[in-house]
């Protein structure tokens, strides 16, 4: 399982890109590959979590360039062994 950490900086910026970003996601979580995903509930920031391999995580973040969008900051890609799922 791999943890994506995103950090905003409250530029509306990102919000043109967040649709196209959502509908991939609702699309990894379909597949199996997202198990959890959600902004922090002051917007400065989202957690999401995947159940891929490293080659498939890195693949998702260079597919969807919300990643990269303006206001959108990648803070952590961390590997993590969860004990229960």
């Amino acid at each position: 399982m791999f943890l994506l950490e995103l950090a905003f900086d409250g530029s509306p910026d990102r919000l043109a890109v967040r649709p196209a970003h959502r509908e991939r996601l609702q699309a990894h979580h379909a597949a199996g590959r997202l198990i959890l995903a959600g902004p922090y509930p002051d917007e400065t920031g989202a957690l999401l979590v995947f159940d891929v391999t490293a080659e498939e995580f890195e693949a998702i973040i260079d597919d969807d360039p919300y990643y990269r969008a303006p206001g959108v900051t990648v803070v952590r890609r961390q590997e993590w062994n969860p004990l229960f799922r």
